[in-house]
């Protein structure tokens, strides 16, 4: 889903989906924040899993330990909105709207609509959190938002992992000037990393066959083309770091500078800012210092998603429209919730 920022900037991470080298993330890009290489083992890890002093199980994970709720339990309502809150302060301050943006959409883009069980069909669960899925290839990086939203998590016990991530990633949006996403909360988290799903469900950027390895993947989702369009908007923000995704230039004359670790190829000059202009770009593609990856040329080339392409580069209000009703839907991919119909905030 692939694969990915302040109110007035965009930072998308560009979603390498592919465990390949050579092959790029999807959505989103790199983040703001300093780059990190995920290792197979890292002190880092082992700070950033600092866990809530609840009830507690620690169960091993690989060559670290990680700690999880012994019973799963759906989010307090009022420790969102003060979640929220925080999560707004940590945008204005360090610029990581991409990044969370890019962890939302990776926990939830592995949902596999023909797995009726959960965990097993993947989805907003929150196993991003276990170092076997932050290992996979696609997920390069995003042990540096786990440790930006750690903070937050410890201070909130009663939020689950699921909520929080989905949480940081719809308040990034709205606040890069995005539009205001009709959310629910109350996702469950998985419990273990043996729930984690394998790798290899999310999308590649440069696939022989752009369209049709965007609907299979979508479509695995039960996503459709008009939401494939949608969402592919959300590279209006970020930047994609060739060391993580094997795709775009080291740095541009829009990224060598900031803010937040310089470097990285943006699809947008403004790629702090949520608005159309990915579709405006990726249509005239005047600018070799902007990126189009295959899977953002397809979208003007395929007549199916050629017909909201062009909708959305002159209107963007269809654009928020359509986008915030599929981030949405996104979001709430084989979650679980507690109460089953979710809540509001």
């Amino acid at each position: 889903m692939a694969s990915l920022t302040g109110a007035a900037s965009r930072l998308l991470p560009a979603a390498r989906f592919t465990v390949s080298r050579t092959t790029a993330r999807f959505y989103f890009s790199s983040s703001s924040v300093s780059p990190l290489k995920c290792p197979k083992s890292s002190p880092l890890l082992s700070h950033v899993f600092r866990y809530q002093k609840q009830s507690l199980v620690r169960v091993s994970s690989g060559s670290f330990s990680t700690v999880a709720s012994a019973k799963s339990a759906a989010s307090d309502p009022d420790q969102l909105k003060s979640a929220r809150e925080d999560i707004k302060e940590l945008l204005n301050t360090k610029f990581c709207h991409p990044i969370l943006v890019r962890l939302g959409w990776h926990d939830a883009g592995t949902y596999n609509k023909n797995i009726e069980e959960w965990p097993q069909r993947g989805g907003a669960n929150g196993s991003l959190r276990f170092e076997v899925e932050l290992k996979h290839g696609a997920n390069a990086g995003l042990v540096n938002a786990l440790k930006l939203l750690q903070p937050i998590k410890d201070k909130y016990s009663a939020v689950t992992y699921a909520d929080l991530f989905q949480l940081a990633s719809a308040t990034a949006i709205e606040e890069a000037g995005g539009p205001k996403i009709p959310m629910k909360y109350g996702r469950m988290d998985v419990s273990v990393p043996e729930q984690c799903p394998e790798e290899g469900r999310l999308p590649d950027a440069g696939p022989p066959s752009p369209a049709a390895h965007l609907r299979d993947v979508f479509y695995r989702m039960g996503l459709n083309d008009k939401e494939i369009v949608a969402l592919s908007g959300a590279h209006t923000l970020g930047r994609s770091r060739p060391e993580r995704s094997g795709w775009g230039k080291p740095e541009t004359k829009y990224t060598k500078d900031g803010p937040g670790a310089p470097g990285g190829q943006s699809w947008t000059v403004q790629w702090l800012k949520f608005d159309n202009s990915y579709f405006k770009d990726i249509k005239e593609r005047r600018d070799n210092d902007l990126l189009v990856l295959p899977t953002d040329a397809v979208l003007f080339e395929d007549p199916s998603f050629k017909e909201y392409a062009e909708k959305y580069a002159v209107d963007q209000d269809a654009f928020f429209k359509d986008y915030a009703e599929a981030h949405a839907s996104l979001s709430n991919l084989g979650a679980k919730f507690d109460p089953p119909q979710g809540f509001s905030i």
